[in-house]
């Protein structure tokens, strides 16, 4: 039984508010022996899971595994990824730095002329520094010292901050990783799509030949007056539709090698990819294993629990505001008239050290508006962690499915392209023994190109569907 739950304590002002639990969806484990049963993860006596096989081992194409190292090296929004992970690293500095005291050093000058008649010139006037030397006039005044504040985290505000910073870059470390896995995912499905349309366009040509072949045989059979010129421009007609064809799909290539290049951060060019038959590709075998392991392998729900954890933090930071703050501050240096008595000691020297006890009173409301928004981004963080589990679970499902019933379609479609290529030649002999008409040999042609064709996009979407269930597992960031 796959169960998650999570407890979120929401603080109101006056107390505790509710007891939220959140729950995955229980899903009731199958006794076959088939590790891809739609509706249903491998049964708990194998926990075997490709989500932990690297993407090296999993994709043994060597053209393929290039393409991908190039993505991962100069892909633009995989390297925006990695600037957040910066930024987030920077913000736990920051915060780090809060926790210690503020030290400075300050120098000044300046100058000051009273008036006379006033009570500080009427008592600098009648002061004497030593004896028969007055106070000057205008004062001087030279400083120099250095000066500390600190502010003492009673309330454990700043170490939740810090704590909350470090928090938010494991999460943005594993939006890295959930950014790799479809990047992956995405490269390697490209390239399948390419393969795909190399192999239609083959077909096509091999298509147009057949077809011009008989297209002769339709024009002598017509010097014979065994047939008419309607069929002369059906056959015409079939031709231009194939070569037509030919071209949408060499235009189709050209777009999908543009959105790989694109992946790999490079401009249009030719991409370097297998020669093989893509019907003679065998689709890799996927173990999903069981369903707690999509906690530990996928990244985005990784992600989503951090950025949960972040949230509770934040609302203890703003829980803290509502409490006195105390703050010490301290300073010692020289302070003189004239820069030759500035360093005698103890004429010249000052110190200082005050503690401060603040607690809000006018500005409450503010805190409370603060406070109320903290609560309602944990719960946004907690539905959001709900949604991202609920949608893993989903996905690795319909992967599943989709795995199983691609592979049974595979079988039967197989078979008819088998059965219309079988039928090709016996219409052509017919036709020529003047058994069956033009339009029955024509049919026969049209069918078995369009279930070739079909027949490609099945194994493509085959091999699209293992890569897209090994991203939903939760690998390729390894």
């Amino acid at each position: 039984m796959y169960k998650t739950k999570c407890k979120l304590y929401v603080m109101a002002l006056g107390g505790c508010l509710m007891l939220t639990q959140c729950k995955a969806p229980a899903v009731a484990t199958s006794t076959a022996s088939n590790p891809t049963v739609p509706g249903s993860f491998n049964t708990s006596t194998d926990t075997t899971n490709t989500a932990t096989v690297k993407w090296r081992q999993f994709f043994t194409d060597p053209k393929l595994a290039s393409l991908i190292d190039v993505a991962l090296q100069n892909n633009q929004e995989l390297n925006i990824t990695l600037q957040e992970i910066a930024i987030a690293k920077n913000e736990i500095r920051t915060r780090k730095g809060e926790l210690l005291p503020t030290v400075g050093v300050r120098a000044g000058a300046g100058v000051e002329k009273v008036g006379r008649y006033t009570s500080q010139g009427a008592g600098d006037a009648s002061t004497e520094i030593t004896p028969g030397v007055e106070m000057p006039d205008p004062l001087t005044d030279f400083t120099i010292g250095a000066y500390a504040n600190w502010e003492v985290d009673v309330w454990k505000k700043l170490r939740s901050a810090k704590k909350a910073a470090v928090a938010r870059y494991l999460s943005s470390v594993e939006g890295k990783d959930f950014v790799m896995t479809n990047l992956i995912a995405e490269v390697a499905n490209s390239y399948y799509e390419l393969l795909a349309l190399d192999n239609q366009l083959a077909i096509v040509k091999q298509n147009i030949e057949l077809q011009q072949n008989a297209l002769e045989v339709v024009k002598v059979q017509k010097e014979a007056a065994k047939t008419t010129e309607l069929a002369v421009q059906k056959f015409q007609a079939e031709v231009l539709k194939s070569q037509s064809l030919q071209f949408d799909l060499a235009q189709q290539v050209t777009e999908t090698e543009n959105k790989i290049n694109q992946l790999l951060g490079r401009y249009p060019q030719h991409v370097d990819r297998s020669t093989d038959d893509l019907l003679h590709m065998v689709p890799a075998i996927v173990s999903s294993g069981v369903p707690s392991q999509l906690l530990a392998n996928r990244p985005d729900i990784k992600q989503a629990e951090l950025d949960l954890a972040a949230a509770k933090l934040d609302v203890k930071v703003a829980r803290a505001e509502f409490y006195p703050s105390l703050g010490i501050s301290a300073g010692i240096g020289y302070q003189a008239f004239k820069t030759s008595y500035l360093f005698r000691t103890p004429e010249s020297l000052l110190y200082s050290l005050a503690g401060d006890l603040v607690a809000p009173l006018v500005n409450r409301n503010a805190i409370k508006a603060a406070f109320q928004s903290a609560n309602a981004r944990q719960l946004q963080a907690l539905y959001n962690y709900e949604r991202t589990i609920l949608s893993a679970y989903t996905e690795v499902v319909n992967q599943l499915s989709n795995s199983d019933n691609l592979s049974k379609s595979y079988a039967l479609k197989a078979q008819q392209v088998d059965a219309l290529n079988t039928s090709i030649a016996v219409s052509n002999d017919l036709f020529r023994s003047a058994r069956v008409d033009y339009f029955e040999v024509l049919m026969t042609q049209r069918d078995a190109l369009e279930s070739k064709l079909e027949l490609i996009d099945t194994k493509k979407a085959q091999l699209m569907s293992v890569v897209s269930l090994y991203r939903d597992l939760g690998g390729g960031w390894k």
